[in-house]
């Protein structure tokens, strides 16, 4: 392009790579707009910048880089294991869009036990700043919930929360479904609930056999002891831990290992990552890192292991790594993270035994996941191409938003904002609207609120403008949104409403394009109506989601916080004193006025508040 040819035309690499130095560094590449391209590393900078611009030879997406090349800035180091530190976090700080990226830099998440005479577990992210022990760290929250779950229904130790806990009068559901004692209602002894979590411990920690052979021997005894409960109690415990050790055909390993795969292919790449603790496979997470200018699976490999293992000291670091490519950094990696996490770990490719089959099993997962990543791209690129000649436009349209409305009642109602590419959706451009000051119900006027409040950063000259804007709705919402379009002056963009049918099937919506003078049908198989489905369905799952946790948040309220004079302390003497807020709204004044440092006056504020409607 021209812009790429002219800025190329400005740089001098001859006279650059002239005064180049020789010793280890960072380079960092800038386009005419003095706009970071990339960061890199290097042992030797001038041969290593040398070989962007030779004649021959260089990849398409490297001479995309070289072509917009305006000035280049050098930073010298001691030693390349510096020059690695200092490119790492330029990387994370600045991330310039022709370095390989790893887009999910959270941590991951622990199985935190709490203090106290009945701790309860929980999913942890985060500092741990809590007392109590921390179990993982677990690839995903998924593997985490499937351990509580098998937690819950073999040792019954609960789940729920410190402020739940504390407030119980009588049993939850739980305990009704056998996934809990009930301690917060004393049915069971400190003793035999510190053995529940003892043997929950043993099972977090990797120690299945130990706990099972433990199970086994209290079983035979209970059962000399003819106390056959007891003894069918351990013996479905014993069938649970069974299974899981059945299903968890990778363990027999021992040690903390991470378990990396990268694959690559011309339409992106996948790394594979599987974490193995105390010898069991904890679970696994596919990550998605954008890549730009590496091809080469050694050199997304190193990418990916450098960004995720130095990016964040709160990261959980192995004894090992198990990677199925070599590349001739390792080694400085290796000193990377020994300098900055004082830890030594070393990494392997050629192994053996379990190892060989956690390894093959990365690879396996990581080609499965790109497969499926790019045939879904593939899929919803079609789609994209049958929605363009349905509606006879010029050009594939690159952005879709969707708007959808979601209340009960007209209580805490919550818009909705999804959008999707061709690649799929765009889920870090999502948003959610809290609507307020509309009348409940009204979803024209919350449609309103939505619409203006998302077109008018537009009108700012922020945010991007959709190719076509979907509204879930009739001729109501399609006017609605023209409306506030006209009203913004928002460039003209294809609107299409999407109404259920009467019999509201899937298949027969009726569609508005940009008008309700222009409704049209599309067949129940065309590719373009169920996309138009698809980011629909997504937009209400969205809305309603949202809906239900402010919903949710203003349930969980308590409408004694809005009373004056009624602190935390005064609120949960109240709620222990009447054994919860349902038994307390159904108190007179005079009950009230009863509890512990409630007076007359108080208890007649508190009382209205809490029959206000």
């Amino acid at each position: 392009m021209p812009a790429a040819d002219d800025s190329r035309a400005t740089f001098d690499s001859s006279a650059f790579l002239s005064t180049c130095s020789g010793r280890p560094g960072v380079y960092r590449m800038f386009d005419v707009d003095a706009k970071l391209l990339y960061v890199g590393k290097a042992k030797n900078l001038k041969k290593r910048l040398a070989s962007y611009f030779r004649q021959s030879g260089l990849a398409p997406k490297t001479a995309a880089l070289v072509g917009k090349i305006a000035q280049i800035e050098t930073t010298i180091t001691a030693n390349e294991t510096e020059a690695l530190l200092l490119e790492q976090t330029l990387i994370k700080e600045w991330r310039p869009p022709y370095n390989i990226l790893l887009r999910d830099d959270k941590s991951y998440p622990y199985v935190f036990l709490s203090d106290g005479d009945f701790p309860h577990l929980s999913i942890h992210r985060g500092a741990k700043k809590q007392k109590g022990r921390y179990f993982g760290p677990y690839p995903s929250a998924g593997a985490i919930r499937e351990s509580l779950n098998l937690l819950q229904k073999t040792f019954f130790v609960r789940q729920c929360e410190d402020s739940f806990y504390k407030n119980r009068t009588r049993p939850c559901l739980q305990h009704q479904i056998k996934r809990c004692k009930a301690p917060c209602v004393g049915l069971v002894e400190p003793a035999e609930y510190a053995d529940d979590v003892r043997h929950s411990v043993m099972f977090l920690e990797g120690r299945s056999n130990a706990l099972t052979d433990e199970l086994s021997t209290a079983m035979q005894a209970a059962a000399m002891k003819l106390d056959f409960e007891r003894a069918a109690g351990l013996r479905d415990q014993i069938s649970l831990l069974r299974r899981v050790q059945d299903q968890q055909s990778m363990e027999g390993g021992e040690g903390d290992v991470d378990v990396v795969a990268a694959m690559v292919n011309p339409g992106g790449a996948c790394v594979h990552l599987i974490s193995v603790r105390g010898g069991r496979v904890l679970g696994s997470k596919n990550f998605f890192p954008q890549v730009a200018i590496e091809e080469e699976g050694s050199s997304v490999l190193l990418a990916f292991l450098a960004q995720y293992y130095l990016s964040s000291q709160e990261r959980d670091l192995p004894n090992e790594l198990i990677v199925n490519a070599q590349h001739e950094d390792f080694p400085t990696l290796i000193a990377a993270i020994d300098e900055l996490r004082g830890r030594e770990l070393s990494i392997s490719y050629r192994v053996r035994g379990i190892r060989a089959r956690w390894q093959q099993l990365a690879v396996t997962n990581a080609e499965q996941a790109l497969m499926a990543r790019l045939a879904n791209r593939q899929h919803v690129s079609a789609r994209f191409d049958a929605l363009a000649q349905a509606l006879d436009l010029y050009e594939v349209p690159q952005r879709l938003e969707c708007f959808d409305i979601s209340h009960s009642s007209g209580e805490a109602t919550v818009a909705s904002c999804v959008v999707f590419g061709p690649e799929g959706p765009l889920k870090s451009d999502y948003r959610r609207y809290n609507i307020e000051g509309v009348t409940p119900g009204d979803d024209y006027a919350a449609m309103h609120q939505a619409l203006t409040r998302r077109f008018s950063k537009i009108k700012d000259g922020e945010g991007k403008l959709p190719d076509i804007l979907l509204v879930d709705g009739g001729k109501g919402q399609l006017a609605m949104a023209r409306e506030v379009l006209e009203e913004l002056a928002v460039p003209d963009l294809t609107l299409l409403g999407v109404a259920k049918g009467v019999t509201r099937k899937p298949g027969l919506e009726t569609l508005y394009l940009n008008d309700a003078a222009h409704e049209f049908t599309l067949p129940a198989n065309s590719p373009a109506l169920h996309l138009i489905q698809q980011i629909r369905d997504e937009s209400h799952r969205f809305a309603i989601t949202g809906h239900r946790a402010r919903r949710d948040k203003t349930r969980r309220t308590s409408t004694l916080e809005e009373v004056a004079g009624v602190g935390p302390k005064r609120r949960r003497e109240l709620l222990n004193h009447f054994g919860g807020l349902q038994e307390l709204s159904r108190a007179s004044i005079e009950e009230i006025a009863k509890a512990p440092g409630i007076s007359k006056k108080l208890a007649e504020s508190i009382y209205a508040a809490l029959h206000s409607e």
